[in-house]
């Protein structure tokens, strides 16, 4: 016999897996700490990565005005000035990513418990099954 309260239970825990899955579960496997750091450092390579990108690009594009200047002190003002953008940058695009982080960790702890419920709820009703079921064959 079908139970429509299980099987309304069981699809709004499906739908949960796959609407927010991606979200929640790698919630569960890290601290709040870890996660952070663990996305912050990727922020930092990924970052690092286009600054270089970017900074070659504009290099290529600029050789030659480069190379007809070929004034040290003026190369040198503007590497200073090319990392000194690229850690105020840095730092902006840090706390950015922070603050997203830190929002999908904690948007990730609630879905957490709210799945865990549902999966609580959905364990109860099979245990209450199972026990009229016990008290029937009595």
């Amino acid at each position: 016999m079908l139970n429509e309260d299980k099987i309304k239970l069981m699809t709004s825990i499906s739908m949960l897996e796959k609407k927010e899955g991606k979200y929640l579960f790698p919630v569960r496997q890290y601290f709040r700490s870890d996660y952070i750091g663990k996305n912050l450092l990727k922020a930092l390579i990924g970052y690092t990565f286009c600054w270089i990108l970017g900074g070659t690009l504009v290099l290529l594009y600029r050789a030659e005005d480069l190379f007809s200047i070929l004034d040290f002190e003026q190369i040198k003002g503007g590497a200073l000035w090319a990392a000194a953008a690229y850690i105020l940058g840095l730092v902006l695009y840090l706390i950015i990513a922070y603050v997203v982080y830190a929002g999908r960790y904690e948007h990730g702890v609630r879905g957490m418990k709210v799945y865990v419920s549902k999966l609580k709820r959905l364990d109860k009703r099979y245990e209450f099954q199972n026990r009229t079921k016990e008290m029937g064959r009595r």
